[in-house]
C-alpha cells in the first residue's frame, strides 16, 4: 500500500473524534448546518474562519476560471474535512463549497476553537498535519493526470487511486462503494461525461471492471489497464 493510503487510514477517525454523533447531550458543543442540493456552504473570497466536516451527503469544492468555467477540485463524502487551509493562515476562501445532495449535514468548527484544541492535543495536531499532506498529494496526482495522461489512462488511474484510498478487497477483486456519477468523475479528471462513460463501458466489456450506480468492482487491480 502506498504511504498516502496509510495516511488516509490513520486520519479516518478525525471526523468521529471532532464531531461525535449528534445526540441531545452533544447538540450544544458543535454547530450542525443542513443544506439542500446546490446550496453554497461558502463562497470564494469569504472570510476563512471555520473548518467543516461532512456528516451526511456530498460536497463539491471548485473554483471558476476567468472565463467562468467550473473546475472541480474534489468531491467529498461523509467523514471528510474541507476548508482546512484556514489552518495554514488562509484569510479568505480561494474556492467555493457547494452541497451536492438534499439534506446535506455539515459539522462546523470555528477556527479559533480548533486551533486551541490542536495546541492542547499533539496527537490530534499530528493527524491534521498528515491529512493536509495527503490532500496535497492527491492534488499533485490530479495535476499529473490532467497534464501527462491520455483519456483512458486518466480513467484507469482514477480507478486505481479510488481503490487505494477507499477500496475493499473481496477475494481477488477490489470493491469501491461510491456515489459518484460518470459526470462527477469527468469533472474530477477533466474529461467529458460521454468520454468517461465510453471508457468505463469498454473496461466493463473487457471484463476488467463491473459497475452500477453505487459501486465499482475491479476484477484484478494489478492488471487493470
Amino acid at each position: 500500500m502506498k504511504p498516502a493510503a496509510l495516511w488516509y487510514l490513520e486520519s479516518i477517525n478525525l471526523y468521529k473524534l471532532l464531531c461525535p454523533v449528534k445526540l441531545q447531550a452533544d447538540m450544544g458543543q458543535h454547530t450542525y448546518l443542513n443544506y439542500k442540493k446546490n446550496d453554497y456552504i461558502y463562497f470564494e473570497s469569504q472570510d476563512a474562519d471555520s473548518i467543516f466536516f461532512v456528516a451526511k451527503g456530498r460536497v463539491k469544492i471548485f473554483y471558476r476560471t476567468p472565463h467562468k468555467e467550473e473546475v472541480v477540485k474534489s468531491i467529498l463524502s461523509s467523514g471528510e474535512i474541507f476548508g482546512e487551509l484556514a489552518l495554514a493562515e488562509e484569510k479568505t476562501r480561494s474556492d467555493f463549497a457547494q452541497a451536492m445532495d438534499n439534506d446535506t449535514l455539515i459539522c462546523v468548527w470555528k477556527l479559533a476553537d480548533l486551533k486551541n484544541l490542536l495546541l492542547e492535543d499533539k496527537e490530534l495536531s499530528f493527524k491534521v498535519v498528515k491529512l493536509m499532506g495527503l490532500k496535497l498529494f492527491k492534488m499533485q496526482r490530479k495535476v499529473d493526470l490532467l497534464i501527462f495522461k491520455d483519456t483512458r489512462t486518466r480513467v484507469v488511474e482514477f480507478l486505481k487511486d479510488a481503490a487505494e484510498w477507499k477500496g475493499k478487497k473481496v477475494g481477488a477483486e477490489m470493491l469501491i462503494m461510491t456515489p459518484l456519477t460518470h459526470g462527477d468523475i469527468a469533472k474530477l479528471i477533466g474529461l467529458s461525461r460521454q468520454s468517461v462513460s465510453t471508457i468505463l463501458n469498454d473496461l466493463k466489456a473487457e471484463n476488467q471492471i463491473y459497475f452500477d450506480r453505487r459501486r465499482i468492482l475491479i476484477r484484478n487491480l494489478p492488471t487493470l489497464a
